[in-house]
């Protein structure tokens, strides 16, 4: 008999990550009952959403998060109290781990078998979430080739599965093909702007990055700005660009953010998971970040590297400059994307790129698998 998953991932990478994992798993039992809390990409491959993963797009410490705090606890209320009523044979929490390491907890007590798909980054901050996910997973899936080892030093059980996005991104991304896509010049200059997928982020960081364009289109008035952005924000980001005064000066487009990414020169994009995909697509970036003041300050108080961008934390060293906070002004952040476009072709750009080659191959393991294996353990316990 098929098993009854279910899962609750956040986020639009969240969902992403979930898809994969579902391929797995219907691969394997093609009868498979999914339902939960997802997105479009869990959707495509049968999943019922009682409630939407970009209900749980919230942004740090910040007061949107308080704000949206009892709705939050209702949802994972009524749906523990589903889940309780309704037994599934496993339920897989996907990144969110606010949310679902606590959901995670009361299920375990209850005797679900649960699995968390993604380890929280306890080795970067919040190592105050050992304890939680002790208690709150059965097993954990773990991105990173570090971690298992890392989280069996606490008694955790872990697998490592590979980083789905680099089985997904091609090792040798096709610029030509992704720049005819977008309506792009072989010779143009073109750079990414990323300022991130959640609502907050977009109103702390997008209008300071088009601030930068316009910055860098007087040293360069021939730049392209391709900017990807999610259907429910486009509007908000328009408007963003519309305020610095590039109506009409940056391409908008929606969705495409891997066609975007193989596209250009550089990137100027802001800290999270799309700062790998970056990595992966072998691009040069400037990583950035700006949050509400109080969210910064405890955010500090946790960071235990010095490094905050994923290729930066995985390379162990500034690979790609990061501007955080009030280092993150539109001045620094068009000259430091100016340089790497002046170092187009030099060995500071070859030496980047084998560098994210190296990382891409020590990432690439065919997740879905892995995962499914794992999983099918957890079930059969």
């Amino acid at each position: 008999m098929a098993p009854r998953i279910a899962m609750v991932a956040g986020e639009a990478s969240g969902d992403l990550l979930a898809g994969l994992v579902l391929d797995g798993l219907r691969q394997r039992w093609p009868d498979l009952q999914s339902s939960g809390i997802g997105g479009p990409q869990m959707a495509k491959r049968g999943f019922q959403a009682a409630w939407p993963s970009e209900k749980l797009a919230v942004h740090g410490y910040n007061m949107d998060v308080f704000l949206r705090l009892y709705e939050l606890l209702g949802i994972r209320k009524q749906l523990r109290e589903r889940l309780q009523r309704d037994r599934p044979s496993v339920f897989i929490g996907v990144d969110a781990p606010d949310f679902n390491l606590g959901l995670e907890a009361a299920l375990k007590a209850q005797g679900i078998p649960t699995v968390h798909f993604i380890c929280p980054s306890i080795w970067a901050w919040r190592a105050d979430r050992v304890e939680k996910i002790r208690h709150a997973a059965d097993h954990v899936l773990c991105i990173f080739p570090f971690e298992p080892a890392l989280l069996a030093e606490h008694g955790i059980a872990a697998t490592y599965v590979g980083h789905p996005l680099a089985s997904v991104i091609p090792l040798e991304p096709d610029r030509t093909a992704a720049r005819q896509k977008l309506g792009l010049g072989a010779d143009d200059d073109v750079v990414a702007i990323l300022p991130g997928s959640r609502r907050s982020e977009i109103k702390y960081l997008a209008l300071r990055f088009f601030q930068a364009a316009a910055q860098m289109l007087i040293a360069r008035p021939a730049i392209k700005f391709v900017v990807p952005a999610i259907p429910s924000l486009q509007e908000q980001i328009e408007a963003m660009a519309a305020q610095a005064g590039l109506a009409g000066r940056v391409q908008i487009v929606t969705g495409q953010s891997h066609t975007v990414l193989a596209a250009c020169d550089a990137t100027l994009i802001a800290s999270g998971t799309a700062t790998l995909e970056a990595a992966l697509f072998k691009r040069p970036m400037v990583i950035a970040y700006n949050m509400h003041w109080l969210s910064w300050k405890l955010m500090q108080r946790k960071q235990l590297q010095p490094w905050v961008g994923l290729p930066n934390i995985l390379c162990r060293d500034f690979v790609v400059p990061e501007l955080l906070q009030d280092a993150a002004t539109p001045q620094a952040l068009a000259a430091a994307t100016l340089q790497w476009l002046d170092a187009k072709g030099s060995a500071r750009i070859a030496a980047l790129e084998a560098q994210f080659t190296a990382l891409h191959h020590s990432l690439q393991r065919d997740t879905a698998l892995l995962a499914t294996d794992a999983i099918q353990k957890i079930i059969e316990a």
